[in-house]
C-alpha cells in the first residue's frame, strides 16, 4: 500500500511540470505588420530569433539598425538580424530578451504560442507592448 502512495504522489508531482511545458515556438513566423518574416530556432539549451526577411521596399544597399542606440551597430543590416535570445521554457510561455530595430529598444520578451498564431509580450520598465504573429508553413 506504502508502494502505492508514494508512485501515486510522484505522478502528481510530475503531470503538471509535464503539463506546464509551453508550445514550440520554433519556426518560420509573419510579423503582424506584415514588415517581416522571422525565425526562432534553437541556439544551445534555448532558443534565438533573427529576422529572416523583410517585406517592405528597402533603401539602396539594404535596411540598417540605424536607431540602434549603440552607433557602432546602426551601419549592421536588419536582414538576417538576431532580435531575440536567451529564451527559455517559464510555464507556458517562452521568455528571454528582445530588441526591436524598428525602435532601437531592448526588452523583455514573453512568447507564447497557440496553434499557428504566437502572442509576442514585450516590456520596457513597466510598458508592455503585445502583438500577434502568423506561424508560416515550412
Amino acid at each position: 500500500m506504502r508502494r502505492f502512495i508514494v508512485a501515486a504522489l510522484a505522478a502528481l508531482v510530475t503531470v503538471p511540470a509535464t503539463a506546464a511545458a509551453p508550445q514550440s515556438i520554433t519556426g518560420r513566423w509573419a510579423t503582424d505588420d506584415g514588415k517581416a518574416i522571422v525565425d526562432i530556432y534553437a541556439c544551445g539549451a534555448r532558443l534565438c530569433g533573427k529576422v529572416h526577411k523583410l517585406l517592405f521596399t528597402q533603401p539602396a544597399g539594404g535596411q540598417r539598425d540605424e536607431r540602434n542606440p549603440d552607433k557602432a551597430k546602426r551601419a549592421r543590416h536588419v536582414s538576417g538580424l538576431q532580435i531575440y535570445w536567451d529564451l527559455a521554457a517559464d510555464g507556458a510561455a517562452w521568455k528571454g530578451e528582445g530588441y526591436s530595430p524598428e525602435d532601437g529598444r531592448y526588452y523583455k520578451a514573453n512568447l507564447r504560442a497557440a496553434g499557428n498564431k504566437m502572442t509576442m509580450k514585450g516590456c520596457v520598465s513597466v510598458f508592455c507592448k503585445t502583438v500577434t504573429w502568423t506561424r508560416m508553413s515550412q
